[in-house]
C-alpha cells in the first residue's frame, strides 16, 4: 500500500488541470505507507471530509499521520489505497501543479529570499500590485511594510533589511494569500514566534480563514480555538472528533491526555514539535 511515485510519473498519469475550486476536500478509504521498511501504514483506511469554508484542526502525537495527510493533499505523494479528492476531482487525475496552485501553505519556516518585499509575496507568480497589497493587508503586514524605507520595494532577506520573526511570518502569510486560494494549510505556523508576534497573527486569523477551507496543524490551544472542528489522530486513524470543549470533557481519551501531559496547555498549547507528523 505504498505509493511514492515521482513527479514525472504523476504528470504522466494526470491529464486534467484542476479548475477553480470551492474547497470541498475528501479522503476516502485512504491508506499510505512510506518506503522505509516500516511494517505498519502511516495512514490506515482514513475517511475524512472537509466542507467548503470549514476550519479544521488536526492534532495528535508525533507520527500519527497529520503531516502525511497534508502531503497527500498537496500531491507530494499519492495514496496506496483509496482516493483524495477536491470538489469531486480525484487528485490522481489532475496535475500536481494545478492542485498546489490552489492551496496556500504556511509553515513555521520564516526565511525570506533575497529580494523585495513585493517579490517575496508574489514569489514568481504573475500577480498584480493590487493583489499583493490586498494580501499584505489581510495578513497584517501592510502597516509595517509601508513604514519600511522603500515600502514594498524594500530589499529583505540575506542581502537586505532584517525583519523580525513576526514580520517575516506575516509576509509569508501574505505570500500564501496573494492568489486568494480557497484552501489554506497552517502547519505549526506560529510555533517559532514569541508570544507578542503570535498574538498579532492570531488577531488576524479569523479574517484570514474566512471563506476558505482551512487545515490547521497545531499544538497550541489559542490556535485550536479558531477551529470549527478538531480531529484527533493516532496511529494513522481518527481517534476523536469534536470541539475543544467536548473533547476535553471526554476524560481518559487521547485529547484530554495530550492536554494534561503538556505544560501550559491552557495558556499556549503544546510546545513540542511533531517530528514531521
Amino acid at each position: 500500500v505504498q505509493d511514492v511515485a515521482g513527479e514525472g510519473d504523476k504528470r504522466a498519469s494526470a491529464v486534467l488541470e484542476l479548475p477553480q475550486v470551492k474547497g470541498h476536500i475528501r479522503f476516502r478509504g485512504v491508506s499510505f505507507r512510506y518506503a522505509t521498511g516500516r511494517e505498519s501504514n502511516t495512514l490506515e483506511r482514513l475517511d475524512l471530509e472537509f466542507a467548503p469554508g470549514e476550519v479544521v484542526a488536526l492534532v495528535g502525537p508525533s507520527g500519527c499521520g497529520k503531516s502525511t495527510l497534508v502531503r497527500l493533499l498537496l500531491r507530494l505523494h499519492d495514496p496506496g489505497e483509496g482516493t483524495v479528492s477536491i470538489d469531486g476531482y480525484n487528485l490522481r487525475d489532475v496535475t500536481p501543479e494545478s492542485v498546489r496552485g490552489q492551496i496556500g501553505m504556511v509553515t513555521q519556516e520564516t526565511q525570506l529570499f533575497s529580494g523585495t518585499v513585493f517579490d517575496n509575496i508574489a514569489c514568481g507568480r504573475p500577480v498584480t500590485e493590487e493583489a499583493v497589497v490586498r494580501a499584505a493587508r489581510l495578513a497584517g503586514a501592510y502597516d509595517f511594510v509601508t513604514e519600511l524605507p522603500y515600502g514594498f520595494q524594500t530589499l529583505v532577506g540575506e542581502r537586505g533589511l532584517t525583519l523580525s520573526g513576526g514580520q517575516r511570518q506575516r509576509v509569508i502569510i501574505a505570500r500564501a494569500l496573494v492568489t486568494d486560494p480557497r484552501i489554506l494549510i497552517f502547519d505549526e505556523a506560529t510555533a517559532a514566534l514569541d508570544p507578542l508576534a503570535e498574538q498579532a497573527i492570531h488577531d488576524r486569523l479569523r479574517d484570514i480563514v474566512r471563506g476558505r477551507t482551512t487545515l490547521i496543524i497545531s499544538h497550541r490551544l489559542q490556535t485550536l480555538q479558531h477551529a470549527d472542528r478538531i480531529v484527533v489522530m493516532n496511529e494513522g486513524r481518527i481517534s476523536q472528533m469534536g470541539t475543544h470543549e467536548s473533547l476535553m470533557s471526554a476524560q481518559g481519551k487521547l485529547y484530554s491526555a495530550l492536554a494534561q501531559a503538556t505544560p501550559n496547555w491552557k495558556r499556549h498549547g503544546a510546545e513540542g514539535a511533531h517530528g514531521g507528523d
